[in-house]
C-alpha cells in the first residue's frame, strides 16, 4: 500500500543520503547486513518488554531498508545478487521480529496466544512467496493492505501502549490474512487470462507441467 507515489516521494528524498553514505565508504550489503543485527537487538527489546526502546530500534531497522536500496543506486552496483540478499536478510528479519515477540508473549501471557506471531509470519512468507512466484511466471503481485513496511509501521504503533499490543498483533494478522488472500485472487485471475504472445515452447512446458501433475495425481 506504501509503494507506488509514497515510495517514489521517499527514494527522491532518499537519494542524496544514498550519494553521502557512497562518499562516506558504505556499501548496500553493509547496511543490509547492519539491519539484519538492529532486528535482532529489536528483537530482544520486545522479548524483554522494553517497548518504547523497541520502537526507535524498529525505526532505525526500517531506514536501513531505505538506505540500502538508495546506496545501491548511488553507487551503480543494483544487482541480482544484492537483491536477492535483501530479500533473505528481510524474510530473515520479520522470523527473527516475530520471534522476539513470541517470547515476550511466552513470558508474559499463557496459552495458545503464543502461535499468534507464528500464524502472522506464515501469512508474511505467504505475501512472499506469492509475489516471487508469481514474477518468476512472468506476472505481477505487488500491493496489498499489508506489506512489509505497513507491518512495521503497526507493530511500532501497537507497542506505543502495552494494553494495544496483542490486540494490535491481532490487526496485523488479520490485514496480512486478507493481503495475503487478496494476491492470491488477483494473480489467479490474472493467470486465468490467454496470453497470445506467449511463446509456443513455453505454453508446450507449461502444458508438459500439467501433465506430470495429473499423473502423480492419479497414482496418489
Amino acid at each position: 500500500m506504501l509503494d507506488g507515489n509514497f515510495r517514489k516521494s521517499v527514494d527522491v528524498f532518499m537519494a542524496p543520503v544514498g550519494r553521502w553514505l557512497v562518499r562516506m565508504g558504505f556499501s548496500a550489503d553493509v547496511l543490509t547486513s547492519s539491519g539484519l543485527v538492529f532486528a535482532c537487538v529489536t528483537a530482544w527489546t520486545i522479548a524483554e518488554g522494553y517497548f518504547y526502546v523497541a520502537i526507535v530500534l524498529l525505526t532505525l531497522t526500517g531506514f536501513h531498508d531505505l538506505l540500502d536500496g538508495a546506496v545501491a543506486k548511488a553507487s551503480h552496483r543494483a544487482s541480482q545478487r544484492g537483491s536477492f540478499f535483501d530479500s533473505v536478510v528481510d524474510r530473515l528479519s520479520d522470523g527473527i521480529l516475530m520471534g522476539g515477540v513470541a517470547f515476550y508473549l511466552i513470558a508474559r501471557h499463557h496459552g495458545e496466544l503464543v502461535l499468534l506471531p507464528f500464524a502472522i509470519l506464515t501469512m508474511t512468507f505467504m505475501i512472499s512467496y506469492e509475489r516471487s512466484k508469481a514474477e518468476s511466471l512472468g506476472l505481477e503481485a505487488k500491493g496489498g493492505l499489508m506489506e512489509r513496511a505497513e507491518r512495521m509501521v503497526l507493530l511500532g504503533a501497537a507497542m506505543l501502549w502495552a494494553p494495544m499490543f496483542i490486540p494490535g498483533l491481532w490487526v496485523i494478522f488479520a490485514l496480512t490474512t486478507m493481503t495475503a488472500a487478496g494476491r492470491f485472487w488477483r494473480v489467479w485471475q490474472i493467470a486465468a487470462r490467454p496470453t497470445p504472445t506467449q511463446a509456443p515452447s513455453v505454453r508446450h512446458l507449461q502444458a508438459s507441467r500439467i501433465r506430470r501433475g495429473l499423473s502423480r495425481t492419479s497414482r496418489h
